[in-house]
């Protein structure tokens, strides 16, 4: 016979889901800057303060929904991900950043778009975060990238950085990957977001030969 508390979690997950998936919903429909939990409890027949049991507030639900689209994205690159030549792995991983992201459009603008007016970020979204960077960190270690010379200012920031991290990357190596990270969601948010109409639409060709070049300038 199932426990009282065992049907309890699962009526709490089903009912969790259905938020989540209302409000991802309103992020298609309205934005981020729109979710509205009393919209979120209107759609699902449910009394607001059934909705704020869950989610005490809009930043609390809109923190959810970071972190999930944060850890979607990152499964979707560990998936890609093989061992081997450290260059094909960071092939991988560009375009499976891309691949994500067009089929997750909403989601990327919510983690990679405009800042939600009001909203702050707590410590809980850093961890997710971070998956995707700290595998392309994991690959230029791999592939041994070198040191370079670079502006002290920034040789002592990135030194923090890898300080902080398990990584074992020198401050150059860690600037080139950071410079190719920002051309990375650049490539994907200039396409998104329809800036390569007229020029490179569709933009497979184009950031395949970003990906490489990338890969060049990363020394994969």
């Amino acid at each position: 016979m199932t426990k009282p508390q065992g049907v309890r979690d699962r009526n709490r997950a089903a009912l969790t889901l259905a938020i989540k998936e209302d409000a991802r919903a309103q992020l298609a429909t309205a934005g981020a800057q729109a979710l509205s939990l009393r919209a979120v409890a209107r759609n699902l027949g449910l009394a607001s303060s059934a909705v704020y049991r869950y989610y005490p507030s809009r930043d609390d639900l809109l923190t959810a929904l970071i972190i999930d689209a944060y850890n979607s994205l990152g499964d979707a690159v560990d998936q890609a991900d093989h061992d081997g030549d450290p260059r094909a792995r960071w092939l991988s991983l560009w375009h499976a950043v891309r691949n994500w992201a067009l089929a997750n459009r909403h989601e990327y603008a919510l983690i990679y778009g405009s800042p939600v007016p009001g909203y702050s970020a707590p410590q809980d979204t850093i961890a997710p975060a971070v998956r995707v960077p700290l595998r392309a960190m994991t690959i230029a270690h791999a592939a041994g990238v070198k040191d370079l010379p670079i502006d002290p200012v920034l040789h002592d920031q990135l030194s923090a950085v890898t300080a902080s991290i398990s990584i074992d990357l020198p401050p150059g190596a860690l600037a080139r990957v950071m410079v190719a990270w920002t051309q990375l969601f650049g490539m994907v948010g200039f396409e998104l977001f329809g800036q390569l109409v007229g020029s490179a639409d569709p933009a497979d060709a184009l950031f395949d030969f970003a990906a490489r070049s990338m890969a060049d300038f990363v020394g994969l």
